[in-house]
């Protein structure tokens, strides 16, 4: 239960970050956080307290919720501490402005992810919105890959999440239903190739979308600053959650593939011993 409300206190704190660090937010804003904050808290604690789980996929398998929060929380943070650079400069705000000015420059290339982030916006947004959303964009990219790497160094090299016992799938993937649909081993592959494409190339689709719909979705909503620092959040997070699923997936099929064979050659050694 301790470990349950202090997971549910730290998902409150990561959504209400914006507010608190932001100048000038509205009361309007303010209770509409507090109020998803507290919402996303309860249902934190309800899913990692109980024990049968229903959403929250990996939930025994750490540390990849917690390299996925670290990355959540770092994004919003550092986009936030950038946004409040333009209001109120301090040496922290000034040091985040250098880092993201020098990753977005860096990958604003031609039909880069961040390229287009850009292009989202009309042609009348100002230069210092531009600029705002180019090292918002760099932020969370750069932090999008870090825990990518992050996790793919854990699968590989450290044998996640083999720790001496044994992998429950039912508590790890709720959403999967391993009794349907054929084999548990093509399914889980056909799962994780599905993810990681989707991955890639929703960081591309996302501003498209976001283009066409520009006639029902008034793009220079997306210069306040909470708007603009969750959209990006979510343009880098979600893209990077779902590589990560899907190498867990593959991680997880690579396991149930080697126990069969553990068992098929248990199977041929016992039928060939002598009666």
């Amino acid at each position: 239960m301790t470990g349950a409300a202090t997971r549910g206190l730290l998902v409150a704190l990561v959504i209400a970050t914006p507010a608190l660090l932001l100048p000038g937010v509205g009361p309007d804003s303010t209770q509409v956080t507090v109020l998803m904050a507290l919402l996303a808290a309860f249902l934190t604690f309800v899913e990692y307290n109980a024990d049968s789980p229903s959403i929250v996929e990996f939930r025994d398998a750490p540390p990849f919720n917690r390299l996925r929060f670290v990355a959540l929380f770092a994004t919003i943070f550092l986009i936030t501490v950038a946004c409040r650079g333009l209001s109120e400069p301090t040496n922290l705000t000034n040091a985040v402005w250098s880092v993201g000015t020098l990753v977005g420059q860096s990958m604003d290339f031609p039909y880069s992810p961040v390229r287009l982030v850009v292009l989202m916006f009309p042609g009348e947004t100002n230069a210092e919105t531009l600029a705002l959303v180019r090292v918002a964009a760099g932020i969370a990219y750069l932090a999008a890959i870090f825990a990518m790497f992050a996790f793919l160094v854990m699968v590989r090299i450290f044998g996640w999440p083999a720790r001496g016992k044994a992998f429950n799938v039912w508590i790890n993937l709720p959403l999967f239903d391993p009794t349907t649909g054929g084999d548990v081993l093509q399914r889980l592959n056909r799962d994780a190739r599905v993810n990681i494409a989707l991955g890639f190339l929703l960081p591309f689709v996302i501003p498209a979308l976001v283009k066409v719909a520009s006639h029902v979705i008034d793009p220079l909503t997306l210069t306040n600053h909470q708007t603009l620092i969750w959209t990006i959040t979510a343009w880098a997070f979600l893209p990077a959650s779902m590589i990560m699923r899907g190498i867990a997936m593959q991680r997880i099929a690579e396991m149930i593939a080697e126990q069969r064979r553990r068992a098929f050659v248990g199977n041929e050694e016992s039928e060939l011993q002598p009666a």
